[in-house]
């Protein structure tokens, strides 16, 4: 009896512990279901289905001619689920397949078929098809037998990403800029892309991916659960013509003269749109490239260039005459016992101050200015205040440099400061700054702000414009914008840029040399320089204003700025307002092309003046070349896509007439 109940109790102690573990687990399931149900169901979620983002199509960025500057283009990489086919499909469906992959990607069908069976009996998930896919392949890859049952029942994984191109290549590169992460995380905003971003970007959209293997998602459905909004389209005023004139101009002189970088800026006279800017670098091969906006961010020392703003402001005060003359103590005078020296060995005797400007006297200008401040130099400050020349003039791009001047309230204020302001040095400007005040004056006094953009735009309408933006409507009285534009007239006519002189186009301005490392001694045995030209076109009535600026030229070839910076200012004024074909051979960054300025020259020939009247065959040119070439015959182009003329709406050799619209359409 003892015997049967020490069983009893086994089958009871064993009886109850599987009564508590069947309520301790009930327990632990009814937690798990109704506790902490959400929480696990998300987290199984979480594991296996991803909200994922969408990029939004970025907008366009146009000339302010309609020439496409940067587009967004999707680019698709195509994979296979092996497994996500039943098997009847498969087997119905790959073979067709393979043939159809055949036709469109090349290769063989049997290697396509022997690949998607292989795939099927191993199991993978994430096959490669093909990648670098643009959207019309894309739609028909999509309708191929097997693919176009969708991703559950035929297999088909695509992702997309959006790739950045710019049709005009490196030109202009830095101006129309990015946005970019770097590899911090850190965002960067460069140029046009960079400062309009807001409006260029759009919002992103979203669609659910289920996770398929180890680090591999496909989509859900085809369907998106937000769909992105592409950005809107941003006109720029860049033209294409005067950006590629201007370019080449800049790249071809500082080749010559192995300079280390320099820029140019072509912008309009009344409105302030930028219509060209080119900022180009020496390489440690040679070659010449976009990489620093040296025109917007790089403050200098400017030299003579700086002279024009001294003369208006000792002018506007009343402090001289330009008939007044002046000693120039054969080329050189002496401030606190420092020399200041004229280029000209032995000066150039006893001459007016209009005079002394044309020929770039440092002696005359450094005795003007220090005789009319030199009692109360703020007097000076004040005036360079009132223009508006100490201050930025808050360009949209970012990175304006800013310009510096010592006051004489500042510790290194010395009394050499006033008189060697007189010839550009002791203060800094960056070259559109510099452009800026030119502009000006070329303006009749009202200083406006450069812009970089005319136009935000939507599908169908207008989102911004951007009109004339006046900084001051007046930076000096009209009778000291009549004197100093005669002398800057008469500085190419007759003074140191009398070798830039033609009678067929008239140009005003200013030479500026200045030495770069003048405080620090030469540098290898070398002086360093930068040379510049800065006015405007035509001089009667002008229409654009220039600045060339041009740093570290080869000494030995030259250094002065009517020699290095002002043959690519007389370049540009004489392409943009004659007809005459230009033979000169210029380098592009990465090869050498003479196409360009052949077809200038094959519709502009003086002997054969009718062809100007004919429509060409633009099939198989590049956009921007066509865009340049139809724009100087008078037309008016609207581009559609971008690459090479594939289509153009008024055919080859048909009548054409002055500001008649042809349609291209690109590849």
């Amino acid at each position: 009896m003892a015997v049967e109940d020490k069983k009893s109790l086994r089958i009871y102690v064993v009886a109850f512990a599987l009564v508590v573990m069947a309520i301790l687990v009930s327990v632990k399931l009814f937690n798990i279901q109704w506790v902490e149900g959400d929480s696990y169901r998300r987290l199984a979620k979480e594991r296996t289905v991803n909200d994922s983002v969408i990029p939004a199509n970025r907008g366009n960025l146009y000339s302010s001619d309609g020439s496409l500057l940067a587009t967004s283009v999707p680019n698709y990489t195509v994979r296979f689920d092996a497994v996500a086919p039943k098997e009847k499909d498969f087997q119905q469906f790959v073979g067709p397949l393979s043939v159809s992959l055949e036709k469109m990607l090349g290769g063989a069908s049997e290697d396509y078929e022997k690949k998607l069976r292989n795939a099927r009996r191993g199991n993978k998930r994430f096959v490669l098809i093909a990648k670098g896919l643009s959207y019309p392949e894309l739609m028909e890859l999509k309708s191929f037998p097997l693919f176009k049952l969708g991703p559950y029942k035929g297999g088909l994984i695509v992702k997309q990403k959006i790739v950045r191109e710019h049709p005009i290549g490196k030109i202009a590169e830095r101006t129309v800029g990015y946005e970019r992460v770097d590899e911090d995380g850190e965002v960067l905003y460069v140029g046009v892309e960079g400062a309009y971003a807001e409006y260029l970007k759009g919002k992103d959209g979203r669609h659910m991916m289920q996770k398929i293997a180890k680090n591999q998602w496909k989509p859900i459905s085809d369907v998106n659960e937000v769909d992105p909004v592409d950005g809107y389209d941003v006109i720029s005023s860049l033209n294409v013509y005067i950006q590629d004139i201007a370019h080449h101009a800049l790249l071809k002189q500082l080749e010559y003269y192995e300079a280390d970088h320099g820029c140019v800026v072509v912008m309009e006279t009344k409105t302030g749109y930028v219509r060209a800017i080119s900022n180009l670098g020496r390489a440690t091969d040679g070659s010449y490239y976009e990489t620093v906006n040296y025109a917007v961010g790089e403050s200098q020392e400017p030299g003579s260039t700086f002279k024009l703003a001294a003369l208006v402001a000792m002018l506007e005060d009343g402090k001289v005459d330009t008939a007044q003359v002046y000693d120039t103590n054969g080329g050189k005078v002496k401030f606190f016992g420092k020399t200041v020296e004229d280029s000209h060995k032995g000066g150039y005797g006893k001459i007016s101050l209009a005079r002394g400007f044309e020929l770039s006297s440092n002696t005359v200008l450094t005795q003007a200015l220090y005789n009319s401040y030199k009692n109360d130099p703020k007097d000076f400050y004040k005036r360079l205040d009132a223009f508006g020349i100490t201050h930025r003039l808050g360009v949209s791009l970012k990175g304006e440099g800013m310009p510096a001047f010592l006051r004489p309230d500042d510790k290194r204020w010395s009394k050499l400061t006033l008189p060697w302001m007189g010839f550009g040095y002791g203060l800094k400007l960056t070259p559109l700054q510099t452009l800026a005040f030119y502009n000006g004056i070329a303006n009749n006094g009202e200083l406006v702000r450069p812009l970089f953009v005319q136009e935000i735009k939507g599908w169908d309408k207008t989102i911004k414009k951007y009109d004339k933006e006046v900084i001051n409507p007046k930076i000096c009285s009209p009778g000291t914008i009549k004197q100093v534009k005669a002398i800057m007239q008469n500085v190419v006519k007759k003074g140191t840029a009398s070798k830039l002189y033609s009678p067929n186009f008239s140009m005003a301005g200013k030479t500026g040399t200045a030495q770069v490392n003048y405080g620090k001694g030469k540098t290898n045995g070398e002086m360093y320089y930068s040379s510049s030209f800065v006015g405007y076109f035509p001089a009667d009535e002008p229409q654009y204003s220039c600045i060339v600026v041009v740093h570290k030229p080869h000494v030995a070839k030259g250094y002065y700025g009517a020699d290095v910076a002002g043959p690519v200012f007389r370049r540009i004024a004489q392409k943009i307002f004659t007809d005459v074909p230009s033979t000169n051979k210029v380098q592009q960054l990465d090869k050498n092309i003479k196409k360009q300025e052949q077809l200038y020259a094959a519709y502009y020939d003086k002997e054969n003046k009718n062809k100007s009247n004919i429509m060409p065959n633009m099939l198989g040119m590049a956009g921007m070349d066509a865009v340049a070439m139809l724009g100087n015959m008078g037309l008016k182009v609207e581009i559609k896509g971008s690459g090479k003329v594939k289509k153009q709406s008024l055919s080859p050799g048909q009548s054409i007439r002055k500001n008649q619209t042809v349609i291209l359409e690109l590849s």
